[in-house]
């Protein structure tokens, strides 16, 4: 058979195509398994030095030339990079810490973290670089994220102001950390002598209820477990696990960290020693700069637990810090629609920064009831809560109270509302509501968390009211439920209900309805049980 031309040169540009493509396969295959073997099994691989420009958002070396950590090379280099995330603009130590690890292993690499670039420039020994966070037009993406540049399997987090006293120090972390085997134990941490020693606490996340619960921890002895610390420490952690958090560089640092660890079961070694030493304590030079400090740390904290989601925090001292709603902010969630707020398709329930404020304002208008002689009962889904948890229900989003309609004249909130609204002197607001003939108190003016009033008066023995929901729980009932009021516990306070509450509450929701919870429109958002 005889070969054409045409034929013979479509064969050779064939055989060509399938050299080329296996040499390009081969060399692509070759370069990853490099990269894996400089990145010691992350994918992670440095950017090239033409990437990076001379504005914000560099990685910026000694005499403002750019620099990548852990470069080529380095495949048998240094272990761990010393990165330093915490320190303030108007006065830190940085360029004294970076020279203390430097001096004593100055083949580690220095990273210094910030926001935006440092005002004052930071002055940096040979070795340390920094690199800025935020990012800047004209630079790649790879430019500000910190995963790019560091190529180390370990990374040591150090506050400002500590110093390397022992070069081997880092090697006992390592050895310390690499003992755990990748158990849950994923962090290892050595005390920085300084005024406040650093405690081991217990940390635990509450994301369905909003709320992070710190309690104490053994501490001060070798070896100490736990899932947060507070005070000064320096931390190692594997580069992997970092960078596998969702937010690795969050400020305040350690307690970004820990919630994160926290939520994923990983905890902390505290170890006795080594610990890392400081000669600047303490770490500012005047009460105005410390002040500055401070109100820093809280701005920062708001923020923090506010982007995670926690509204609570309980301190191991018995404190509390809150981060939701007030008095002089709107409430959590907007208006709720199909009886179902948005934060249950979160998988969340109510804000406890909304249950403290429907807890007091309950407390508040039952007191004025009682106090002005106007007949009251917890209603519908607010007796279910007393009934099921002496309290309002983790999930729900407002109170109902049950009032006599005759009663309204006795009450100066209640009486004189056909006329508009009243802001009593607590800064309460009563209000005629606009879907009907029922008044409601709101938390405040700019808080509409609220309790509803719902006037009933009694026709031949049955109660029964003039202004009707879509729920199937607001039905009529016999008024023999409120003769007589009966005391029961809820939120806190003696409050009144009718004096047959199992009976009172299966009329309205069906029977079982106490020991079979459920959100109150299941066909939009049902209740994992499970969970409870």
């Amino acid at each position: 058979m005889r070969v054409s031309l045409c034929q013979g040169l479509l064969t050779g540009a064939i055989v060509l195509n399938l050299l080329i493509l296996y040499y390009v396969s081969r060399a692509q295959q070759q370069m990853m398994e490099k990269r894996k073997e400089l990145g010691r099994g992350t994918r992670r691989s440095a950017l090239p030095a033409s990437g990076l420009g001379g504005g914000l958002g560099i990685l910026v070396g000694a005499g403002g030339e750019p620099g990548v950590i852990g470069g080529e090379g380095h495949s048998r280099g240094p272990r761990v990079t010393v990165l330093l995330r915490e320190f303030e603009n108007f006065e830190n130590y940085v360029g004294d810490v970076a020279n203390s690890f430097l001096r004593q292993r100055p083949e580690l690499p220095f990273l210094a973290v910030a926001d935006t670039a440092p005002y004052p420039p930071l002055v940096f020994p040979e070795g340390a670089r920094l690199l800025v966070l935020s990012p800047s037009p004209d630079q790649p993406p790879q430019a500000h994220r910190p995963e790019f540049h560091i190529q180390t399997e370990f990374v040591l987090l150090v506050p400002d102001g500590v110093e390397l006293e022992q070069p081997r120090s880092i090697e006992r972390l390592i050895r310390e950390l690499e003992g755990e085997g990748g158990g849950p134990v994923r962090l290892v941490a050595a005390p920085v002598l300084s005024r406040s020693a650093v405690q081991c606490v217990h940390l635990r996340v509450n994301l369905r209820e909003w709320t992070a619960t710190y309690s104490p921890a053994a501490s001060g002895s070798s070896g100490s477990v736990c899932t947060a610390l507070q005070g000064d420490a320096v931390v190692l952690i594997r580069t992997e696990d970092l960078f596998n958090l969702s937010v690795p560089m969050g400020r305040p640092l350690f307690p970004s960290l820990f919630v994160q660890t926290a939520l994923r079961g990983w905890k902390v070694k505290l170890l006795e020693s080594p610990c890392f030493a400081t000669n600047h304590r303490p770490l500012f030079s005047s009460a105005h700069n410390q002040w500055k400090a401070d109100t820093r740390l809280k701005e920062t904290t708001g923020k923090l637990m506010r982007s995670f989601g926690l509204k609570r925090l309980l301190l191991a001292d018995g404190k509390e810090q809150w981060y939701g709603c007030s008095k002089e902010t709107p409430r959590c969630f907007g208006t709720v629609q199909d009886d179902t707020p948005d934060y249950l398709y979160l998988d969340r329930w109510t804000p406890p920064c909304c249950l403290r404020a429907l807890r007091e304002t309950t407390k508040y208008v039952i007191n004025i009831l009682e106090t002005s002689g106007v007949r009251y009962w917890l209603e519908g889904g607010t007796l279910l809560g007393a009934v099921r948890h002496q309290d309002i229900i983790p999930w729900d989003y407002d109170v109902d109270l049950g009032i006599y309609l005759e009663d309204i004249p006795n009450c100066d909130h209640l009486k004189n509302l056909d006329s508009g609204s009243l802001v009593d002197a607590n800064g309460y607001v009563w209000e005629r509501a606009v879907e009907g003939d029922f008044y409601r108190v709101q938390y405040s003016e700019a808080n509409h968390l609220h309790v509803d009033l719902w006037p009933f008066y009694p026709r031949n023995g049955v109660m029964t009211k003039d202004t009707w929901t879509e729920h199937k729980q607001d039905v009529e009932f016999p008024e023999h439920f409120l003769q007589p009021l009966v005391p029961l516990s809820f939120a806190g306070i003696t409050a009144y209900s009718p004096n047959n509450p199992r009976a009172f509450l299966e009329l309205k929701f069906g029977e079982g309805v106490i020991e079979n919870p459920q959100y109150p429109n299941p066909a939009r958002k049902r209740l994992d049980r499970s969970k409870l």
